[in-house]
């Protein structure tokens, strides 16, 4: 039986908590007071201070898929300290880009501050400026315009080449590989040389430790984000990531620096107008010209550096894993594939090569409709850099905005059966097709739209095409079909590794 003490503990326990919680709903009260006038979009049921936390899971775009399906395509959502408007539908995704572009198109601030990776210093999280509206014109004119992807184009040849020799190899021992690791070390090498005239694969190579940092970096991010959604302990619990965050800037800005100076000697030694320029020569000229436009910095730089890194490896060599299983799993969709190939370079006489890519246009439908279902990037993250109207309801200025790219992609109301695989949409003009629907956004969506967009589609294509020309490819002993489960995290990848056996068609390097 309880003591009279033990009473009174309890007692004092539940005072102690009635008092918290009521101070906390004042806090949280006094913290929303001034926006009670707005209209904001409808809420799903939340708790104090975390808010909607309690509703999140470790797949966060079918979290925020269901939140849609529940509660509407327009939501207002809180986590911890975060404010955030959830756009999940193709309508609503083009009332914004139609009427409010200029005002969703900044970045959500880093939690990692101003470091050189995933920090605030890059172009791909920079805010809506000078600053961007210059790097975006660079990136078009002169990094990956017209003239420079000529330039580029025997790299990717060469590394294209090799990627495929290594995978002669295996089936001439008929051994079952990895397919997703090789094709991140095709991307890694092409991106590699095309930014840095360096490769990943080699020996004590400066490319594969910015992998390795990238990755590193990726991880701690993500942390720091969850540590930032802690409220009034962020401050705290970030003390525990403090020296990982400042090794892995360091180690980031050595190697920069290293990089920096091997191309200022280059350029010393053979001039500045030669035609194998990369882009950190680009880039190292518009550093030095002092009648550009908009004086970019030392750090900016680097960081630019970075972000192209980032954006050009694992985003494609993933969205070619799930272009190899849906074709391994659709059989008639590998067969059209195949004949339209063969129709435009013969069945044995040469490679697919990128100026073929215009007569393929099945070839395109089939990669387009696996980002359709597949996006690299399934949450686009935008802020609000002026207040708005979005469908009748207030839009206040510096809200963390996340468009759920996948469930847009796979909205109901513009697309026909939008969860099966079916190329042939791409080819029809339909409403999918319809260029007044926002509702392809594999690569973003208004000004900010990724400008390496073409290049990526290239480098797929290209890639995709020469693995569908020379090999067929066999997964498990009796010819099993993949496997289409995705992973969790921030980004969509195959769950499992991608396990083939090639099968030789057609070798291009024989005699």
């Amino acid at each position: 039986m309880a003591t009279i003490t033990d009473i009174q503990y309890y007692v004092v326990l539940f005072f102690l908590w009635l008092f918290s919680t009521l101070l906390l709903q004042y806090a949280f009260r006094r913290s929303t007071k001034g926006a009670t006038h707005l209209r904001l979009p409808p809420s799903p049921p939340s708790l104090p201070v975390v808010g909607h936390i309690h509703l999140l899971s470790k797949d966060i775009h079918i979290c925020f898929q269901n939140l849609a399906r529940k509660y509407g395509p327009l939501l207002y959502l809180r986590f911890g300290s975060f404010k955030c408007l959830l756009i999940s539908s193709a309508s609503v995704a083009t009332e914004v880009f139609k009427s409010n572009d200029v005002a969703f198109s900044s970045k959500p601030f880093s939690v990692l501050g101003d470091r050189l990776i995933f920090g605030n210093t890059g172009f791909v999280i920079s805010q809506y400026g000078d600053y961007w509206r210059y790097m975006k014109k660079l990136t078009v004119t002169e990094l990956l315009g017209a003239r420079q992807l000529e330039r580029s184009r025997k790299v990717r040849q060469e590394e294209l080449h090799r990627y495929l020799q290594r995978v002669f190899e295996k089936a001439g021992v008929e051994e079952v590989f990895d397919v997703g690791s090789e094709l991140m070390k095709l991307t890694n090498n092409t991106i590699c040389r095309m930014v840095l005239s360096t490769r990943c694969s080699e020996e004590d190579n400066e490319a594969e430790e910015v992998k390795e940092l990238v990755e590193g970096s990726f991880d701690l991010a993500m942390k720091m984000t969850m540590v930032a959604m802690s409220g009034p302990l962020k401050k705290v619990v970030g003390k525990y990531y403090e020296k990982e965050d400042k090794d892995i800037n360091r180690r980031c800005d050595e190697l920069l620096e290293r990089m920096w100076k091997e191309h200022e000697e280059r350029a010393k030694r053979e001039g500045v107008d030669r035609e194998d320029k990369d882009f950190m020569d680009i880039l190292l000229e518009a550093y030095y010209n002092d009648k550009a436009e908009f004086k970019i910095t030392r750090n900016q730089v680097k960081a630019f550096i970075l972000d192209i890194f980032i954006a050009g490896t694992s985003t494609s060599a993933d969205t070619m894993q799930w272009v190899m299983a849906n074709l391994i799993n659709h059989p008639d969709v590998l067969k059209k594939v195949r004949q339209e190939i063969e129709s435009v370079v013969g069945t044995s006489k040469r490679l697919v090569e990128e100026s073929d890519l215009p007569n393929f246009p099945y070839l395109q439908a089939v990669v387009k409709e696996t980002l359709r279902l597949y996006p690299p990037g399934p949450v686009l993250p935008r802020r609000t850099n002026e207040d708005s109207k979005v469908s009748g309801f207030d839009i206040p200025k510096d809200l963390i905005v996340a468009f759920n790219v996948y469930a847009i992609m796979r909205d109901p109301e513009a697309w026909d059966k939008p969860n099966e695989f079916i190329p042939e949409r791409f080819l029809s003009s339909t409403k999918e097709q319809n260029t007044q629907l926002v509702n392809f956004m594999a690569f973003g969506a208004g000004r900010r739209l990724c400008p390496g967009s073409t290049l990526a589609l290239t480098l797929m294509n290209t890639a995709i095409a020469n693995m569908v020309q020379c090999f067929d490819w066999k997964v498990g002993i009796d010819g099993d079909i993949v496997n289409m489960k995705a992973g969790t995290g921030f980004t969509l990848a195959l769950a499992e590794p991608l396990m083939c056996r090639p099968v030789v068609r057609f070798n291009p390097f024989a005699g």
